[in-house]
């Protein structure tokens, strides 16, 4: 792997997982132990959405918005690696996220970002993945702009588990009955990168 991100001053930090899985709770929760030296990038889906792009189930469209996605993400982390006011940047999801996401053939997606997978993974320092809880620990629809049931989480979840598996620090972070201490556990880890990269 090409590790580009060990030559840069700036570290991108990728928090992922499928629908429910806490990332950005977890981010929201991770504001109070965040240096001043490191910045949270929102989730470009829920920019995209949340703006009001359509959301309909044909192919096309949801290769429209994957599409729409990957570029926002790609701009935010632009914007703050270019701005050189921090050190470490965590990222509400990565740009390899859309691939669990797209409809089309894993080829098509590499054509449309002009990209590959060994350049994607080696944009980030690290990976955290919260998987998905299930229905018995706690997956909801309390977010307005989660459509999935568990059981498509979960399907999700696993792709994005075999797409980010091989980065040289992907830690994963499974589901417990009390979320908090599967927050706990992940504040730790984001302390502790703070602190290797930020000392």
């Amino acid at each position: 792997m090409d590790n580009s991100f060990e030559a840069t001053r700036m570290k991108l930090i990728v928090i992922t997982g499928g629908p429910g899985g806490g990332k950005t709770a977890i981010l929201e929760m991770a504001k109070k132990i965040l240096l001043s030296n490191s910045v949270i990038l929102p989730e470009a889906a829920s920019i995209i959405f949340g703006g009001g792009f359509w959301r309909l189930p044909s192919l096309s469209a949801k290769a429209a918005a994957q599409r729409a996605i990957f570029h926002v993400q790609t701009e935010m982390e632009n914007l703050v690696c270019d701005e050189n006011k921090w050190v470490l940047g965590f990222c509400d999801r990565g740009t390899l996220d859309g691939l669990a996401y797209w409809p089309n053939s894993e080829e098509s997606f590499w054509e449309i970002s002009k990209s590959s997978l060994e350049k994607e993974l080696s944009k980030y320092y690290a990976v955290i993945h919260l998987r998905s809880p299930s229905d018995l620990f706690g997956y909801n629809h309390i977010n307005p702009l989660r459509i999935e049931s568990s059981a498509q989480s979960k399907t999700i979840d696993d792709k994005i588990a075999n797409i980010w598996k091989n980065h040289p620090r992907y830690e994963v972070i499974n589901s417990s009955e009390n979320f908090l201490t599967k927050a706990q556990i992940a504040l730790d880890l984001i302390a502790k990168h703070q602190s290797t990269c930020c000392s």
